[in-house]
């Protein structure tokens, strides 16, 4: 085996389970069932997005914490309303529908967690596009998102890149919730999205180019930047190991960063 073949055959494996899709469909159809006939005329749409939608989802054998976001836009023709009033709602509604599931708020979403995995439910607004509450720590009430906007730029770059960046967002991914999540999906997601992968086109080489150019911001924890530098390391380490022909190394150093599933 080598560097290339072990990081492919995990990326492959980092997709969901047909049995996995099935049951998120047969929930996202009970799902918009319910909010159907729970809310009426005060949703307007809803709908499935996220990193579910763009093929970038991690299973629950690789990440726990995996969920599907789903956007519930009000109707605000009766005046728009606060964002806690529109997740009290939402909250309501799990809390009739969902009785036995676990519920719980993860601002600015409630999280509802079902046996195969956990849905997210997100309110939103249309004000000249979607928008969701903000986070915590904004002093915004509402925030623009661009689900569709996301999918196409992430599709656009997969193609242009040889179809290589949905395989590389997985294994980034993977990394990540085994270090305990230290960043955001969607912001790595984002990072590799918007870099440019220069002279690459096997999965390895875009691995590769990420870390080297993967730096962490000022403020960002010490140790979450150790847990970095060390990891950029051990790539660094393959990479040489490569160079003088020691397959075997090489892919050793790289299964101290993302080993078999």
């Amino acid at each position: 085996m080598s560097v290339n073949s072990h990081l492919t055959s995990l990326a492959s494996t980092l997709v969901l389970s047909e049995t996995e899709k099935s049951s998120i469909t047969t929930s996202i159809n009970t799902l918009s069932s319910r909010l159907n006939l729970h809310f009426g005329s005060t949703v307007t749409t809803h709908f499935q997005f996220g990193s579910s939608t763009r093929g970038t989802i991690l299973p629950r054998k690789a990440d726990s914490h995996s969920d599907i976001d789903y956007m519930v836009v009000f109707n605000t023709s009766d005046n728009q309303k606060k964002p806690q009033t529109y997740l009290n709602s939402l909250r309501r509604f799990v809390e009739e529908r969902y009785s036995t599931s676990e519920i719980r708020q993860s601002h600015p979403t409630i999280v509802l967690s079902l046996n195969h995995i956990n849905f997210e439910l997100v309110p939103a607004i249309y004000n000249y596009g979607y928008q969701i509450p903000s986070p915590a720590s904004s002093w915004l009430e509402w925030t623009a998102t661009d689900p569709y906007g996301a999918n196409k730029l992430l599709q656009d770059k997969n193609k242009d890149n040889n179809y290589q960046i949905k395989p590389l967002v997985r294994s980034i991914k993977y990394w990540n919730t085994r270090k305990g999540h230290p960043f955001t999906s969607f912001s790595l997601e984002q990072h590799i999205v918007t870099r440019y992968f220069s002279g690459c086109s096997t999965l390895k080489e875009y691995f590769y180019e990420f870390w080297r150019g993967f730096d962490c911001s000022y403020s960002t924890a010490q140790y979450i930047k150790n847990m970095v530098e060390s990891t950029k390391a051990h790539a660094k380490k393959a990479e040489g190991y490569e160079f003088i022909d020691m397959p075997v190394l090489a892919e050793s150093e790289i299964k101290k960063i993302v080993p078999s599933l």
